[in-house]
């Protein structure tokens, strides 16, 4: 089950990706019961990915996070992940955070997407949010 991670156009400063990957697998094989997966993580700036956002989404807005769930069947997981360096560090400030939570809260954000956790209703979103928060506790190891 391959996670990649790439710097685009921006520096992720990404630490520790072998324990990512390993956080990633089990979540996707509690979620999901799926052990196959691709996934590739890009890292870029703000304007590469409103370029991606209006091409494909018709979407002319920053964003922090564009996910493409590229699988053809049920049982595997084939993804894209891009992500903007820029918004993260915004919103990490925004937020009052560190730059590595808002961009792993991000990272995980993404999966959780193609974990069919949805951001649109406040129902919804409170939920995502809930998940994201669990996620950086496990993963971080907060008490």
């Amino acid at each position: 089950m391959p996670i990649h991670y790439y710097d685009q156009d921006a520096a992720s400063k990404l630490k520790d990706k072998r324990k990512l990957t390993a956080f990633l697998r089990n979540l996707i094989a509690e979620e999901l019961g799926i052990t196959q997966s691709t996934i590739a993580y890009v890292f870029c700036s703000d304007e590469s990915l409103l370029q991606k956002n209006i091409r494909f989404l018709n979407h002319h807005t920053l964003t922090d996070i564009i996910t493409f769930d590229l699988s053809e069947q049920d049982s595997e997981l084939i993804a894209e992940i891009y992500i903007s360096v820029d918004r993260v560090k915004e919103n990490a400030e925004k937020f009052g955070v560190s730059y590595q939570t808002e961009l792993h809260r991000v990272i995980f954000h993404g999966v959780l997407h193609l974990c069919g956790y949805k951001d649109k209703s406040p129902a919804d979103k409170a939920l995502m949010t809930n998940m994201e928060n669990r996620c950086l506790q496990q993963y971080f190891d907060l008490a």
